[in-house]
């Protein structure tokens, strides 16, 4: 397994009437926490679609637990439990600094050739670069 930790602090303007962080701001959170996650690795999508492969998003879900407010210090937990084949499968928590439970949720990406528009296998340097951690 392979974990990363990325801070956010929650911006005025990303909040709701009620001074809540709004709900879809979460989905760019995990997007945050999974892009640190690959440049932890030396890895950026930038240079993955330079050679062709997109991620496309299969799947999310979330599950909401609390409310997060306007300056907040989040920490987004970002997980990857297998090496990935032909998708990565993250998995993340929201945290306050207390370490209280805001969200946790999935996503599922697949590699996708970005010529033919095909499913396709990780690359071999995505995988050599996970595979220290499984």
């Amino acid at each position: 397994m392979y974990c990363t930790e990325t801070k956010i602090r929650v911006r005025y303007g990303e909040t709701d009437r009620m001074g809540y962080l709004y709900y879809g701001h979460y989905a760019e959170y995990f997007e945050v926490g999974r892009t640190e996650m690959l440049r932890s690795l030396g890895l950026t999508y930038k240079e993955m679609e330079d050679t062709g492969i997109v991620l496309p998003v299969r799947s999310m879900s979330i599950q909401f637990r609390n409310p997060a407010h306007y300056d907040d210090l989040l920490t987004v937990r970002t997980c990857l439990k297998s090496l990935p084949e032909v998708k990565l499968e993250f998995y993340y928590e929201i945290l306050n600094e207390q370490g209280g439970l805001h969200c946790k949720g999935e996503t599922v990406l697949v590699f996708i050739d970005a010529v033919t528009r095909k499913i396709r296998k990780a690359p071999d340097y995505f995988v050599k670069a996970m595979s220290r951690y499984f």
